[in-house]
């Protein structure tokens, strides 16, 4: 009877090792995805906070499309953005009436800031769009 005993827990021992080889593959495909889906998070809370900054140094008087340009770069620089590009409408901002709204735009491809190599997100962009009301 103790024979019987330790064939079966020998069996066990082989039936985990086939558990865990079929289920790695799918363990790191879970963890793969996650760890994309997080840096596409960041990113498009990246995008949104340069928008937002943007179009806030825009409601400054006298302020410039440079101006604006240079912050929402420095936000993206400090999260370490690629390939970001910035569009403000009206670009005449300073010569618009009171109650004009004021659009920024911030895009970035998913190529450049993906951490793994572009799997998931492959040629997607993602955008923030703000838009405040001039008040001066």
């Amino acid at each position: 009877m103790c024979l019987l005993k330790r064939k079966r827990k020998t069996r066990r021992n082989g039936l985990a090792v086939v558990e865990f080889a079929v289920m790695l593959p799918i363990l790191t495909l879970i963890v793969f995805a996650t760890i994309e889906a997080t840096s596409m998070i960041f990113l498009q809370q990246s995008l949104e906070i340069a928008a937002y900054e943007g179009t806030r140094a825009s409601l400054v008087p006298d302020a410039t499309e440079s101006e604006v340009s240079d912050i929402v770069d420095e936000i993206l620089n400090a999260r370490g953005v690629q390939s970001a590009t910035v569009t403000v409408d009206p670009l005449d901002f300073n010569s618009q009436p009171y109650g004009t709204f004021i659009h920024v735009s911030v895009s970035a491809p998913c190529n450049d800031n993906s951490l793994l190599a572009p799997w998931f997100y492959r040629g997607r962009t993602l955008t923030a769009d703000v838009e405040m009301m001039k008040e001066y």
